[in-house]
């Protein structure tokens, strides 16, 4: 319900993350499900695309197991929507996102059978919805699988996480409290921190992911709960809680990619930046999420190494252009890439865009930033309160705010966005956060 993802420096939905069989089996019973959030194209995985078919990987298993089952039976709704699942969970593990046009064939085709349980095959299609971003549509799925089964908890999570990047936070947190009363597991538990996350309230979204911890039945949701310790911490300000909180992740499960990202980030903001640099390598080099390749460009460009951010950058460029290929709708990520290091223009029109399919704080943060680069600050200000009006905790966001409100010459207000920002996380980007500290210093200068 992510992103969060990135409820960092880049805020986005929470990523998925409990992914194995098991996961699709208890979506199917109306247990845990597939994901606490609904992926973006920037979301972490939880293997490395060199092992994305093992033999002992659960998830291929399943869908080899599916595919053998539609051989024999071609018609059989619920290894269609089974498989359609299958193939979202394996778009989100391998940053492949080719499986997500199979998925949609093969539920559309379990819809056709028009079968009793029909909710598992729109429960898929919602949650494949959400993974394209089409979240509009996600939710009207979502809607009509819960209205067939009121019972199933994952499609309370299937549809919170619509209602979220649709800006419609009250509902949703509705929704994952008649998750949690199902069924109080990490899923639903990840959800309940989420709704605490974008409300501020940063410590009861740190104990909600505490327990969905001490609730984590195996490797994978252990590593996914300590990932997002990690980044409750990082966002924090406080990057030895996070790097510990990575640690442990990648004891409980070493090939779970996300959490070599979030060591980075941790190790960055603590100055090694030789180590972050090796692990976002590896991370990137196992699962190329464009979330990962921009954050190795910006702190390669950081660094001075402009000619290996270029290199990122450029792929990040094409990664976007595969994922709009297959159906995918680009928002908040393309949108502030582009109002940093491309075009402003496109900026605005990619961020304009994503306001209609995901009116969420971070589309309104990119469009006030494309907004800002564009020099159309009075209409950014109006985005950026707006990206902050649920009192969620952004350092980049008051960033933002601050730089809109210096080029209008708001100088107290500009001080105060900075002073929160630099409060919140003094290591919140590894571009703008020196930025923040010398405005800020320069403010302090004049005054």
């Amino acid at each position: 319900m992510p992103t969060r993802r990135r409820h960092l420096a880049r805020p986005t939905a929470r990523s998925a993350a409990v992914t194995t069989a098991l996961g699709v089996a208890l979506f199917l019973a109306g247990g845990l499900g597939l994901s606490p959030w609904t992926a973006t194209p920037g979301d972490g995985a939880s293997r490395p695309a060199g092992d994305a078919a093992p033999a002992g990987d659960p998830l291929t298993a399943d869908i080899t197991h599916r595919q053998d089952q539609l051989r024999r039976r071609p018609q059989d709704a619920q290894a269609l929507a089974t498989l359609g699942l299958d193939y979202v969970q394996q778009a989100k593990n391998t940053a492949d996102p080719t499986y997500y046009p199979k998925a949609e064939e093969v539920i559309r085709r379990a819809l056709e059978q028009k079968q009793p349980d029909d909710f598992t095959a729109m429960g898929a299609m919602a949650a494949l919805d959400n993974a394209r971003h089409n979240f509009a549509q996600a939710l009207d799925w979502a809607q009509r699988a819960v209205a067939a089964n009121p019972y199933n908890s994952a499609l309370y999570g299937t549809l919170a996480d619509a209602l979220t990047q649709l800006g419609r936070y009250d509902e949703a947190a509705r929704a994952v409290q008649r998750m949690v009363d199902l069924h109080p597991g990490t899923p639903s538990l990840s959800r309940a921190s989420y709704v605490a996350e974008l409300r501020g309230d940063t410590d009861t979204a740190r104990q909600d992911m505490s327990r969905a911890l001490q609730d984590a039945t195996g490797p994978a949701d252990q590593a996914f709960t300590h990932y997002y310790l990690a980044e409750l911490a990082t966002n924090s300000g406080d990057p030895a809680t996070a790097l510990r909180e990575a640690k442990a992740g990648l004891s409980a499960d070493p090939g779970y990619t996300a959490l070599l990202q979030a060591k980075a980030h941790a190790e960055a903001a603590t100055g090694d930046t030789a180590t972050a640099l090796t692990d976002l390598i590896t991370a990137t080099q196992r699962v190329p999420q464009p979330e990962y390749v921009l954050q190795l460009g910006d702190l390669y460009q950081s660094l001075g190494r402009t000619r290996d951010a270029e290199q990122q950058y450029q792929l990040f460029r094409a990664e976007q252009k595969l994922f709009t290929d297959n159906g995918v709708a680009l928002d908040s990520d393309a949108a502030l890439f582009e109002a940093d290091h491309g075009s402003p223009d496109q900026a605005v029109t990619i961020a304009e865009a994503g306001m209609k399919s995901r009116p969420f704080l971070d589309t309104h943060d990119a469009l006030a930033w494309a907004l800002h680069k564009d020099g159309r600050d009075h209409d950014a200000l109006a985005e950026a309160d707006q990206s902050l009006a649920t009192g969620a905790q952004n350092a980049l966001f008051h960033y933002h705010r601050a730089m809109i409100q210096a080029a209008l010459g708001n100088t107290d207000a500009q001080r105060a966005d900075l002073t929160a920002a630099l409060d919140i996380n003094p290591h919140f980007h590894p571009l703008h956060a020196p930025e923040a500290k010398a405005a800020l210093a320069s403010l302090s200068g004049r005054r």
